[in-house]
């Protein structure tokens, strides 16, 4: 018989009244995403340590303060208090990022798919990804941070939306402008992504 998961939205009632096990639980269930998340905007290990624990002081204040509202989505409500820092910090040191854009559209990352793959494959697959990662480094911030929430976090454009404080129609247009300078440096590069 599988033991059920305990929800988010469980373990940080339970944290509220007083059990600590629940918010190792809670970090230890979001901790890979929250500084992943930080570590691809700032791109500086000791300042993502430092946002990274901010956000969590700023999680435990708000949860011990009462004033945490549950909506189910309390993952989404921790990157935005990451994002938030994360402004914050680029605002102090006057550090704004920009937004490029360009006109096609392309989504470089439709053709990468695996099943059962040989050695081989998952070298050049390794490959793939690796190049694909460093292509993402060079988008401008705010298109690689929607990518990022995108993919990586499996967010939908509406909460990427609330997460980062932007309508929609934004984040849609920074998916699109991330997927269409992606799609230009293939070209530069000359780059295969597929097996």
């Amino acid at each position: 018989m599988a033991v059920k998961e305990i929800s988010d939205s469980e373990l940080v009632e339970s944290y509220r009244i007083g059990n600590q096990a629940s918010f190792e639980q809670l970090i230890n269930r979001h901790q890979n995403r929250v500084f992943s998340y930080i570590m691809m905007l700032v791109k500086d290990k000791q300042l993502a340590d430092d946002i990274f624990q901010d956000t969590f002081i700023k999680i435990i204040r708000t949860i011990k303060s009462g004033t945490y509202k549950e909506e189910g989505k309390f993952i989404q409500w921790a990157m935005r208090i990451a994002h938030n820092l994360i402004i914050d910090h680029f605002r102090k040191n006057k550090r704004i990022p920009c937004v490029d854009s360009t006109n096609e559209d392309f989504d470089p990352l439709e053709n990468v798919t695996l099943s059962d793959p040989s050695i081989e494959e998952m070298i050049i697959t390794d490959q793939i990804y690796e190049d694909l990662r460093k292509m993402i480094d060079f988008l401008p911030d705010e298109q690689r941070e929607v990518l990022y929430l995108r993919l990586y976090v499996d967010m939908s454009f509406k909460d990427i939306a609330e997460t980062t404080n932007v309508s929609i129609n934004t984040a849609l247009g920074r998916m699109r402008y991330a997927l269409i300078n992606m799609r230009k440096m293939i070209r530069e590069k000359n780059l295969s992504l597929t097996i």
